[in-house]
């Protein structure tokens, strides 16, 4: 587990299944994620169950609260390669009475220093709806960059958004 000031990173659990169903069936929560099919509870306690272990090619952890040690949320490092010890970065908070409260950016940090001392990693990137300013803000926070955009990449309720690619390089983290 790895703990930071507000937040346990902690590996996910079958029972953890029913809170995502519920923030992926909230409309709010999920606007700014890939749109996906939607599943039964029953499916995603299935997907839960059979989840692969932990890996250097990803690792994935539910958001504890430190204080009241209740799952915010979920935050991973995918598609990493030692060969050119990268990783791309997902984050999703799905309760939103923590929204705006540092825990997001506190997940991020405790992450990424993972990522960089752990798994010896010397990038992270990550993709943002551009319209998704909260999220931009966090990342900048962070010590994230801006280096591109892909136009007209994400698609959301009745249109199309840019999405930017943010990275963050081994000793920029702040």
């Amino acid at each position: 587990m790895l703990t930071g000031e507000l937040v346990l990173l902690r590996p996910l659990e079958p029972e953890d299944a029913d809170a995502f169903w519920r923030w992926h069936n909230d409309p709010e929560v999920g606007r700014w994620l890939v749109a996906d099919y939607h599943e039964s509870l029953a499916q995603i306690r299935k997907r839960f169950a059979e989840r692969e272990p932990n890996s250097y090619q990803k690792v994935e952890f539910g958001i504890e609260t430190l204080a009241e040690g209740k799952l915010i949320g979920t935050i991973d490092l995918r598609d990493a390669s030692p060969e050119n010890a990268r990783a791309e970065l997902d984050i999703y908070l799905g309760e939103k009475d923590y929204w705006g409260g540092g825990y997001g950016t506190d997940a991020m940090r405790t992450l990424c220093r993972y990522g960089f001392e752990v798994m010896r990693l010397h990038s992270i990137a990550l993709w943002v709806v551009a319209e998704n300013e909260a999220a931009v803000h966090v990342y900048q926070k962070v010590g994230f960059r801006e280096d591109g955009r892909h136009r007209e990449s994400f698609r959301g309720v009745g249109r199309w958004h840019d999405e930017i690619l943010m990275s963050l390089l081994e000793g920029e983290l702040t």
